[in-house]
This record gives structure tokens, sequence and C-alpha cells, in this order.
């Protein structure tokens, strides 16, 4: 029984540090995918809600509710298409389209699209998002459908990177 008390202070420490450790965890992840069925190239942005609804607040509006207000969805969803980008190894634009957002448990999805370009050597690319508020924000771009799956990790010191098929 003398031990209960020191047993339950070490569980509310681990379960508080464990709490704090998922609210620093500043990460977001986007797929890049050549899909010949479809002749799109999707790109799927996923961000977790907790980031992504904070990061809202930040940016935009206090009272900002990502959960409740379609509005702040379409705000987040345009935010994210103006921080990433593609572009040919020869830096030529490609241009994107926004088809929008949705709620998905934890997560926020952020959709984009275009049809496949013809003879892409590579890409360049850029994904900035929430970085600007967090220098911690880390962003993963996964490219598959092109062979193996390429990944590029983007911080806040990190602006344009290119890679080749």
């Amino acid at each position: 029984m003398r031990l209960l008390p020191a047993i339950v202070m070490m569980l509310s420490v681990l379960a508080g540090n464990g709490q704090a450790l998922a609210h620093e965890m500043k990460t977001a992840l986007t797929r890049v995918l050549f899909n010949t069925r479809s002749g799109n190239l999707e790109v799927m942005h996923r961000f977790y809600v907790h980031d992504a609804e904070h990061g809202v607040k930040e940016l935009f509006d206090k009272s900002a509710d990502l959960l409740n207000s379609e509005q702040t969805q379409q705000t987040f969803s345009q935010y994210v298409s103006e921080h990433f980008a593609l572009q040919t190894l020869g830096g030529e634009v490609l241009p994107l389209t926004l088809l929008g957002g949705q709620l998905d448990g934890r997560f926020f999805w952020v959709y984009q699209e275009m049809p496949l370009p013809d003879e892409l050597q590579g890409l360049r690319i850029k994904q900035d998002a929430l970085q600007a508020i967090w220098p911690s924000q880390i962003n993963v771009v996964n490219v598959e459908g092109r062979g193996r799956i390429k990944s590029l990790t983007f911080d806040n010191q990190t602006t344009w990177q290119q890679l080749q098929f």
C-alpha cells in the first residue's frame, strides 16, 4: 500500500509525457502518386487534425473551427495547396488542381491532381506547410508509381528538393 501513491504518480507523469510528446510531434505526410489507371498525378496530403486545427487558429483566426466549419476546411486546404508545389527538373510549374479536403478520424486530408505529364524525367518538390509557425514541422513526401517509392523530408531549412526517375 505504501507504494501505491508512488506508482500512481509515476503513471501520471508517464501519461503526461506521452501527451506532451504527441503534441510536440509536428509531422505531415504527402503522397504523390503517378496513377496510370486514372491518367492523373494525384497528390494526397495528410495532417493530424490536432496540428491542422492549431495551425488554422495561428494562421487565420483564433475562432477557426476545422472540425465543424466547411469554410475553415476550405481555407486550410487552400493554404496547403499554396505551400506545396511541383516542377519539372527544368523548373516548369506542374499546375495542380485543388480538389478539396476532408476529415477522416484523427487526420485531415487535402487532395490535388493534374493529368499525368508527358515524358517527365524527375520532379522538383516544395512542401513547407505549417513550417512558418512551427520550426519543428517535418513534411515527408513519398513519390509512388515511377519505380521504387522515393521519399523526401522537408524541414524548415529545406526549400526545393529534386529526384530523378
